[in-house]
């Protein structure tokens, strides 16, 4: 946070991560500086902002375990890559099997094409906001080309096995797209050996990116109609799109400066590695659950094994609206929090927190246990109150 306010904690990094590596906001300034858009040009300025578009399109391929970066398509965010998955690759008469907890963004767009005739099944969560891979084998019919599921839940926090459901989908031939909005940059993820056939996450929550990033892996093989039709730079004397990627779904001048941002976030992961992150993140949450269970009239949502779910914890006080704790938390104890229901209503009714919501908090990187400790501090003094 700013000078004036250096106590304030921070945590509400399922939304967006703060802060960012400090090279994130110079990499932002300098590509600006730059000016010139990337690959419309062959001028010295044009050929810098490629060049960092290139590199920072390799990381994220080395992140997500992709040995072409022509496979990563950069997006303004996941809505937009979920978009672009969905639409793109689902037509008139297919049925996709997704679920109930899912986020807005998955659940919107598949309620849009079930009005344009896609067929659309959606399993429901359990109590923990998980679904069984059981449930989605079992869902599986003759018209069935893909399976949308999220990788692990904006609100109690719980882990999708990914890798159960990513084998059935191949044993079946049908595509899984994977919703890793949550999870990229903070689990460790290999989308061969998972068997994903399409990655969306954004570029400003665990890979410390920039607002306004993103991106949409599609896997060898897959091919997706575009979503948006314009210039790219390449091809320009045909009337189609070019069949070529990553040109063929990216339309229009890509956002250089929240790129070069995003390539400086990656690089921070790669230092400090994605698993001692996601340690952190435990240690954090192994810390908190206990200590969350034994203050009064509070109820914590969600699975409790730590190894389970991500750093997003959810809770309410009994008979207490959301809204007044959180403006609690901020007003009172300088500490950011999110209320609501996370535009995510289906994972808050298979949690019990329909229609009020909870109070959500998410760790990032940068947050200690420390900052745990002091959340549980503050939720003492409320309960005091």
């Amino acid at each position: 946070m700013s000078e004036v306010n250096a106590n304030y904690l921070y945590l509400d990094n399922a939304a967006s991560t703060h802060p960012k590596p400090p090279g994130v906001y110079s990499a932002v300034e300098e590509a600006l500086r730059i000016g010139a858009n990337p690959g419309r040009s062959g001028h010295v300025a044009a050929l810098e902002a490629a060049r960092l578009i290139h590199d920072t399109r390799e990381s994220v391929a080395r992140l997500i375990g992709v040995g072409d970066c022509s496979r990563i398509i950069f997006t303004m965010n996941a809505t937009h890559g979920l978009n672009q998955g969905l639409f793109g690759y689902l037509k008139e008469g297919d049925h996709v099997i997704s679920s109930t907890v899912e986020h807005n963004s998955v659940l919107r767009p598949l309620h849009e094409l079930g009005k344009r005739g896609v067929e659309v099944e959606l399993l429901q969560g359990d109590s923990d906001g998980l679904v069984d891979p059981v449930m989605v084998e079992g869902a599986i019919k003759s018209n069935t080309v893909m399976v949308a599921l999220g990788h692990a839940s904006n609100v109690g926090g719980a882990i999708l096995d990914v890798q159960a459901v990513g084998k059935i989908c191949r044993s079946h031939g049908i595509a899984f797209l994977l919703d890793g909005s949550q999870t990229v940059g903070c689990l460790e993820i290999d989308v061969d050996g998972l068997g994903v056939d399409l990655l969306v996450a954004p570029g400003h929550k665990g890979m410390l990116g920039p607002q306004g990033t993103g991106f949409l892996y599609v896997a060898p093989g897959i091919t997706l109609e575009p979503l948006l039709f314009g210039g790219t730079g390449a091809a320009s004397s045909k009337a189609e799109m070019p069949d070529d990627m990553p040109e063929h779904l990216e339309a229009g001048t890509l956002n250089t400066p929240g790129l070069a941002g995003l390539g400086v976030g990656l690089e921070y992961i790669f230092e400090r590695r994605v698993s001692d992150i996601r340690a952190g993140e435990e240690a954090i949450i192994a810390r908190l659950l206990p200590q969350l269970e034994e203050i009064e009239r509070l109820k914590v949502y969600g699975i409790r094994d730590p190894s389970r779910r991500i750093g997003v914890v959810s809770f309410n006080f009994e008979e207490v609206d959301a809204a007044h704790v959180g403006y609690a938390l901020d007003e009172a104890f300088s500490i950011a929090v999110r209320v609501g229901l996370h535009c995510a209503p289906g994972a808050h009714k298979a949690l019990g927190s329909y229609p009020a919501g909870t109070v959500r908090a998410s760790f990032g990187p940068y947050n200690t246990i420390d900052d745990a400790d002091r959340l549980v501090e503050a939720l003492k003094r409320i309960a005091k109150l």
